[in-house]
C-alpha cells in the first residue's frame, strides 16, 4: 500500500484531535502557566534538597496537594510483576504505604497504568473500574485525577490527587498534574526506590521472569545486563532557568532537524517519485506539523527545560498511540519517536552511542536495529549477547556477531520497551528465549547448560589435532567463513584446512569510506599471511540488498535480496572490481590466490568477471608485477537459473561453490528475513536436498572440486547429510568446527548414502525427523557446540 503523505497526516493530526478530546490519553495543555512555573519551582527545590528519595517524595505529595488545592496526592510506584505499590500519600492514611497494591488493570489507578492515560472524574467511586482499600481511608474523597507516570515509553507508576467534593477538574490542572509526573518519573528511574536487583525472585515470593521471543541468527547463551544501543540523551536539568531561552533552543533544534530531512529529500538517490519517496515525504510533513510542537513549547513555558519537553512529548506520543488498534496508525510510532530521538540529538549538539560510556563487565546489548560498523565500536570482551527488535540471519551485523561468537536474536518484539538499563537478562539464543530479570530456576538452568557446552567444547579441543575422516575413511575438509581479521586466530586454535569463504564485503561496510587499492592489498596481504599456507578462497563484493556501504549511493530496491546486489553491482561499476581484483593480485604476490564471483544468474555474467580478472592480470604483468603462482577462479551457486547452464558454467570454473543460504530462500521464493515464512521451508526437505546431491553429481562428473559455506554447513545433522549427499569440502563459523568434525569422525559415509537413497523419492515436508532417527540409531554425534 502506498503511504500518501495527505492521508497520513491526515490520520496524525486525527490521533491528536482524539487525544485532546480525551479519547486517547492526555488533554492538550492550556491554563495558568505562571501557576505551574510556580510549583515547578518548588519541586526543584525539594528535588535538589537533602535525604532520600523516599523522603523527597513524601514532601513532594503534601507539595502538589498544597498547590493543586487538593485534599489527597499519593504516588503508586510500579513493582516487580505489573504491581502498583502505594509508595507516598498526602491525606490517605499513612499505614496504607507501602501495603497498599494495585495489579495492572485493576481500580481506576490500575486502569491508568493499563492504558497509559489520563483520567479525571467528578464522581470514582461510581466508577465500575472503582475498588475500595478499607486501609487507604479513602471512601470520603469523591473526585480525582489521575496520569500515568511515564519514562522511555513505559508506565513508571501513577501520580493521584482527590478531593472530597465532586469537583469538575479542568484541562489545564490535567496537563499540570502530567508535566509534574515527567519529574516524578526521574526520581523514580533514579534507582534508590526500586533498586536494580529487587525484581528478582525471593524465597516465598516468586515472581516471574520476564520472557520475550525472538528469531535465532547466532546461537550461545550470555548472561549480562542490558546496554541500550542507543540510549536516552541524557537530560542535564528538567527545570527551565530561562523559559525563553529554553525555547529558542528548542526552535533551533528544530530548524536544525528539519534543514537535516529536508537535505535527506534532496539526495540524489531519492529525488525521483516512487512510494519511498511518499513515505519520507510523510515524514517531513509530521515533522512540520504544528501539535507536537505547540505541546513542547507550552511545556517549556510551564518551567520544563527543553530536553524535558521533548521527553515528555516523546512518552505522551508513545502512550497514546500504543492504544491504537489501526496498523496502519501505529506505524506512526516510529516515525514520532525517531523524530523525538533526533530532536533529543539535534539538543545535546551530536548523536552518541553506549559504546563511549562506562559499560559493565557482562554487557547484553539492545538495539532496533544496527550496521556492523557500530557493534566494533564496543569491547568484544564485554559483549555476552546482542538482541534486535529488527535484523535478519542474513544481516551484516549478525555476520560480525558470529565472528566475536556473540548470541544474537532478532524480530524480539518490545524489546525496546520491555527491558529496562542495566537489567539482568540471560539470552538463549539457541531457543530464541530471552529472560529478563531472571528466578533461580531460569539461573540453574543457565548454569547446566554452560557446564554442558563447557564440557563438549573441551572434548572437542581434544580433537583439533585429529583428523576429519569419518569412520569408513572419507576425507572431510573443514574449513572457516571469515569476514574480518580476527576471524583468522580461529585457524590455528581450530585447526580447519583454510578459508572456504573471506566476505570481503565485510572490511569495507566497517569504514568511513572506500578503501583504496593500497589498503584493500595490505588487508588481503595480511589475510594470507594468518593463513599460513592455507587456501583462502576471497568471495568478491558482495554488496547491495541489505549490505550497504556507508559511502555508496544507496538504492532502494522494493526486493533488495534479488535486486542490485553482488556480481551485477561489480558488472554495471567495473571500477569498483577492477580495484578489488587488482588489490588481490598484488597480495598474493607469488602464492596462490582464489577468486569467487557471487550471485552468478548466467554463464555471460561470469565471462564477463573474467574478462575483467584478465585485464588486471595483463595490467599487473604490463608494469612488471610479481603474478600469483597460482590462479584459481570460481562461482558461487545461489541461483537456481544457473542449473541449466551448469555444464558450461563447469568448463569455465576451477571450482564451485554452493550458497546454501541464498540458493535455499531463492529455490522457495522464501525470504529468510521475513519471520512469517523464515521457518516455513527447512533445508533438510528432499526437495532441496536433491537439488544439492544434483550439484555435487555434475560436480564431480566434471572433476571440478565444489564446497559449501552457507549455514546449513555448520549444523552437525545439516553437516551429516551434506557429507552423505557427495560434499568433501564445506565451511562454517569458528564455534561450529568441533561439534562438525565430532559428526565426521563418527559418521559411515557409505550406510548414510544408501538410506538417503531411499527417502529422497519421499514427498514429505521435510525428512528432518527420520535423519535425526538415522543418527540416533547409527551413533552419529550430531550435539551443537
Amino acid at each position: 500500500m502506498t503511504w500518501a503523505p495527505n492521508r497520513a497526516v491526515s490520520l496524525f493530526r486525527d490521533v491528536a484531535a482524539r487525544a485532546r478530546q480525551g479519547r486517547l490519553g492526555a488533554p492538550q495543555p492550556a491554563g495558568d502557566a505562571g501557576g505551574l512555573r510556580r510549583v515547578l519551582r518548588h519541586l526543584r527545590r525539594v528535588m535538589a534538597g537533602s535525604g532520600t528519595s523516599q523522603q523527597r517524595l513524601e514532601k513532594l505529595v503534601g507539595l502538589i496537594a498544597r498547590e493543586l488545592q487538593a485534599e489527597v496526592c499519593s504516588v503508586y510506584v510500579m513493582r516487580a510483576g505489573e504491581v502498583l505499590e502505594l509508595f507516598a500519600t498526602e491525606g490517605l492514611n499513612p499505614e496504607a504505604i507501602h501495603r497498599t497494591r494495585l495489579r495492572v488493570g485493576e481500580g481506576v489507578v490500575g486502569d491508568i497504568a493499563a492504558h497509559a492515560r489520563s483520567m479525571k472524574l467528578a464522581d470514582v467511586q461510581s466508577h465500575p473500574r472503582f475498588a475500595y482499600r478499607p486501609e487507604t481511608g479513602e471512601e470520603i474523597y469523591h473526585s480525582m485525577m489521575g496520569v500515568p507516570i511515564l519514562r522511555g515509553g513505559r508506565v513508571r507508576g501513577v501520580l493521584v490527587v482527590q478531593n472530597r467534593v465532586q469537583r469538575d477538574y479542568a484541562e489545564d490542572e490535567v496537563e499540570a498534574l502530567e508535566v509534574i509526573a515527567t519529574v516524578l518519573a526521574e526520581l523514580i528511574a533514579g534507582g534508590d526506590l526500586i533498586g536494580p536487583g529487587e525484581n528478582l525472585p525471593t524465597q516465598g515470593n516468586a515472581v516471574l521472569p520476564v520472557r520475550l521471543t525472538g528469531v535465532p541468527i547466532n546461537g550461545g547463551v550470555g548472561l549480562g545486563e542490558a546496554v541500550l544501543h542507543q540510549p536516552r540523551v541524557p537530560i542535564p536539568r528538567m527545570f527551565a532557568d530561562d523559559p525563553d531561552a529554553e525555547q529558542e533552543r528548542l526552535i533551533e533544534a528544530v530548524a536544525s532537524m528539519h534543514s537535516a530531512v529536508d537535505d535527506l529529500l534532496a539526495a540524489s538517490e531519492i529525488a525521483g517519485g516512487g512510494e519511498h519517496r511518499d513515505v519520507l515525504e510523510t515524514y517531513r510533513l509530521i515533522a512540520r506539523e504544528g501539535g507536537w510542537l505547540r505541546r513542547m513549547r507550552e511545556a517549556i513555558v510551564g518551567g520544563l527545560t527543553a530536553e524535558a519537553a521533548v521527553q515528555k512529548e516523546q512518552d505522551d506520543a508513545r502512550a497514546r498511540m500504543s492504544q491504537i488498534s489501526d496498523p496502519t496508525l501505529r506505524e506512526r510510532l516510529s516515525d514520532i519517536e525517531d523524530m523525538t530521538n533526533r530532536l533529543m540529538q539535534h539538543l545535546a549538539g551530536a548523536p552518541h552511542t553506549a559504546a563511549a560510556a562506562d559499560l559493565p563487565d557482562d554487557v547484553v546489548l539492545l538495539a532496533r536495529s544496527m550496521g556492523p560498523a557500530e557493534l566494533l565500536d564496543y569491547e568484544p570482551r564485554r559483549l555476552r549477547a546482542l538482541l534486535l527488535e529488527e535484523g535478519s540471519a542474513a544481516s551484516h551485523v549478525a555476520i560480525v556477531a558470529r565472528a566475536l561468537d556473540i548470541p544474537v536474536i532478532g524480530r524480539v518484539k518490545g524489546l525496546l520497551s520491555g527491558i529496562d538499563p542495566f537489567d539482568p537478562v540471560i539470552v538463549d539464543a539457541d531457543n530464541a528465549q530471552v529472560f529478563v530479570r531472571p528466578g533461580d530456576d531460569i539461573l540453574q538452568m543457565v548454569a547446566d547448560n554452560s557446564r554442558l557446552r563447557a564440557a563438549r567444547r573441551r572434548a572437542y579441543a581434544a580433537q583439533r589435532e585429529e583428523p576429519s575422516v569419518t569412520r569408513d575413511g572419507v576425507r572431510v575438509s573443514l574449513n572457516l567463513n571469515a569476514g574480518l581479521l580476527i576471524d583468522m586466530q580461529h585457524i590455528e586454535e581450530t585447526g580447519v584446512d583454510g578459508v572456504g569463504l573471506f566476505r570481503t564485503e565485510i572490511p569495507f561496510m566497517v569504514r568511513s569510506e572506500f578503501p583504496s587499492v593500497a589498503a584493500q592489498t595490505e588487508l588481503y596481504r595480511l589475510v594470507l599471511d594468518q593463513a599460513g599456507g592455507r587456501p583462502v578462497m576471497f568471495r568478491t563484493l558482495d554488496i547491495g540488498g541489505d549490505k550497504r556501504l556507508p559511502y555508496f549511493d544507496e538504492v532502494l530496491d522494493e526486493n533488495p535480496v534479488m535486486g542490485w546486489r553482488a556480481i551485477r553491482v561489480a558488472l554495471d561499476r567495473p571500477s569498483m572490481l577492477r580495484q578489488q581484483l587488482r588489490a588481490l593480485i598484488r597480495a598474493a604476490h607469488g602464492g596462490e590466490l582464489s577468486v569467487m564471483f557471487p550471485m552468478v544468474s548466467e554463464v555471460a555474467e561470469f565471462d564477463l568477471a573474467r574478462a575483467i580478472l584478465d585485464k588486471e592480470l595483463d595490467r599487473e604483468r604490463g608494469r612488471g608485477g610479481v603474478l600469483p603462482d597460482t590462479i584459481r577462479i570460481g562461482a558461487m551457486m545461489e541461483v537456481p537459473a544457473l542449473m541449466w547452464q551448469f555444464d558450461a558454467l563447469l568448463s569455465r570454473v576451477d571450482f564451485v561453490s554452493v550458497g546454501s543460504n541464498d540458493l535455499f530462500q531463492f529455490v522457495f521464493a522464501s525470504d529468510r528475513g521475513n519471520p512469517r515464512v523464515a521457518g516455513r521451508y527447512d533445508v533438510l526437505s528432499p526437495g532441496f536436498l536433491a537439488l544439492l546431491r544434483a550439484i555435487a553429481d555434475r560436480c564431480q562428473a566434471a572433476n571440478v572440486p565444489v564446497s559449501l559455506c552457507g549455514e546449513m554447513a555448520g549444523e552437525p545433522l545439516e553437516a551429516m547429510i551434506l557429507v552423505g549427499l557427495g560434499y568433501r569440502i564445506i565451511s562454517m563459523p569458528p564455534s561450529k568446527v568441533g561439534a562438525v568434525k565430532a559428526m565426521t569422525r563418527s559418521l559411515a559415509v557409505d550406510s548414510l548414502a544408501s538410506y538417503l537413497d531411499t527417502v529422497l523419492p519421499l514427498s514429505v515436508h521435510s525428512l528432518r525427523q527420520k535423519l535425526e532417527a538415522y543418527a540416533r540409531d547409527h551413533g552419529v554425534a550430531i550435539e551443537s557446540g
